[in-house]
């Protein structure tokens, strides 16, 4: 039974220790060369008699960042990622929580790290510590020592309070979550991972780890291209990329400006999307362009580890449906729960709620919210079984599929009516001229504000909105943007769109 996820590089690099693991275009690593360099930080920590802790790695989005994560597990502790692109005030509202006795910087980042403040922690430099001498000996003690319940990361999340909930997670629900999604998306040793995530979220988990299980290869894909859409193809194609895990904003980028009219990814066979709805003119949009693809729909919070519901898509998609998130993965379970606690009855709207190995092990140092968020199974009174309540709303569609509704916040009661502001934004996607909309709501002022990226007027938005939606969902506002801002995660950023409007 495997119980620590550096088993998979230990496997594979008696398999393929020449063959490239990881590379950002620049600098790339060999499985020989991520081995080295993670048993030599592993064994810096050892010395310095650091364990079970957690440590900051305060790097730029690099394969070197990649083995000082695998560094700090080989060293038995867990990785706390975070980025410059961070704000300030968030850094040091993480280094207040975990308190690390080291932050791991790179020559980008070690001068930034030191106007923060972490008390009795050490800062230290990657290339300063990446060519310590390896002790096998003290390695191999605290792998074996090692139990799959073990943290190997913290990722933070946003807070309702704006104060980052910091996501624990372990080798157990890692480990699942890798040999699950694998087998579902069909990766092997000829994949080639683009990746569009940064390594501060979980996201990243879909290419870094599988390509430690089946001696795969990921290219770190530069943020800038995804501003130059041309660019980004031309990137898939020079390094033969044909797998990709994206958010659905980082896809729409490609297709919503007549980017495959000149550059079509040719090697690309197996995408997969989540985070975010697809609009339907935007998903025909990729499907046409590469036919022989497969799509799949991913679903899943960071407190179950990744992903946990999947949807291949293998059907035609009508204007006004939304794709579904189909069946959770296997050694999963989605209950669906009313507000009393109780399945939803067929056809009605509930809490979409996971249970099994793919949870994490809660909020580190915050076990007021960890309370709040992990509980008993309301459908279990005999023994201890916690699951996570996701806060999204999801309902079965006639077909037994899962489908996603909204965040259970992202409903609102305006003008005497409940409102999914989703449902404003498929009907305003589908209109001809639109790139990318987002709706919000303005709750001082009771409204609801559109925002939206396109070749057509405010006007004729409003004119097209006046015959699909009642007369209570029509947006009080509607804004034309040059742009749609979007989070590090390559999310459309709700919160700047709630700022923007804030100063109207």
């Amino acid at each position: 039974m495997q119980n620590n996820v550096l088993r998979y590089l230990y496997e594979i690099v008696k398999k393929k220790p020449d063959k490239k693991a990881y590379s950002d275009g620049t600098t790339e690593y060999t499985f020989e060369e991520v081995y080295r360099r993670c048993r030599s930080i592993g064994s810096y920590l050892s010395r310095k008699g650091i364990c079970k802790k957690p440590v900051v790695v305060f790097m730029k989005k690099s394969p070197q960042e990649i083995t000082a994560f695998y560094g700090i597990i080989a060293g038995g502790d867990f990785y706390v990622p975070i980025d410059e692109e961070m704000p300030a005030g968030r850094i040091q509202l993480i280094l207040d929580n975990v308190k690390s006795p080291l932050i791991i910087c790179d020559s980008t980042t070690a001068e930034k790290a030191k106007d923060f403040e972490i008390g009795d922690g050490e800062i230290v430099c990657y290339e300063d510590i990446v060519h310590t001498d390896i002790d096998d000996g003290a390695l191999d003690a605290i792998y074996r020592r090692a139990i799959d319940t073990d943290p190997i990361y913290i990722v933070f999340t946003s807070g309702s309070t704006g104060i980052p909930k910091g996501v624990a997670a372990c080798h157990r629900s890692v480990i699942d979550y890798v040999e699950q999604l694998s087998e579902i998306l069909g990766f092997h040793e000829d994949t080639v991972f683009g990746n569009q995530s940064p390594l501060y979220f979980d996201a990243c988990l879909k290419e870094i780890y599988p390509t430690l299980k089946f001696g795969a290869t990921t290219y770190l894909i530069p943020k800038s291209l995804f501003s130059i859409p041309t660019a980004l193809v031309e990137f898939l194609n020079e390094h033969r990329i044909n797998t990709i895990c994206w958010v659905v904003s980082a896809l729409t980028m490609v297709s919503a400006f007549g980017t495959f009219d000149s550059v079509k990814p040719e090697y690309l066979h197996t995408i997969a999307f989540g985070s975010e709805v697809f609009p339907i003119k935007q998903f025909r949009i990729w499907r046409q362009a590469l036919p022989k693809a497969v799509f799949t729909n991913l679903y899943g919070p960071t407190e179950s580890t990744g992903m946990c519901c999947y949807y291949r898509v293998e059907r035609e998609f009508e204007d006004n449906e939304v794709i579904p998130i189909g069946h959770p993965f296997p050694n999963r379970e989605i209950l669906l729960l009313d507000e009393q606690g109780r399945l939803a009855a067929k056809g009605q709207q509930g809490e979409i709620c996971v249970r099994g190995t793919a949870l994490t092990l809660g909020y580190y140092n915050d076990p007021v919210r960890t309370g709040e968020a992990f509980v008993q199974n309301p459908l279990n009174s005999a023994y201890p079984e916690l699951i996570y309540r996701t806060g999204d709303m999801g309902v079965i569609n006639k077909a037994g599929e899962l489908c996603f509704v909204s965040r259970r916040d992202f409903q609102i009661k305006h003008m005497g009516h409940r409102i999914e502001l989703g449902e404003i934004e498929v009907n305003v996607n589908m209109l001809p001229g639109i790139k990318l909309s987002a709706c919000i709501y303005d709750m001082d002022k009771g409204k609801i504000v559109l925002y939206y990226v396109g070749d057509i007027t405010e006007k004729e938005v409003v004119l097209a909105m006046k015959t699909k939606l009642p007369r209570y969902m029509l947006p009080n506002r509607t804004v034309r943007l040059e742009s749609m801002p979007f989070t590090a995660n390559g999310k459309i950023d709700r919160v700047a769109l709630k700022q923007m409007q804030s100063g109207n």
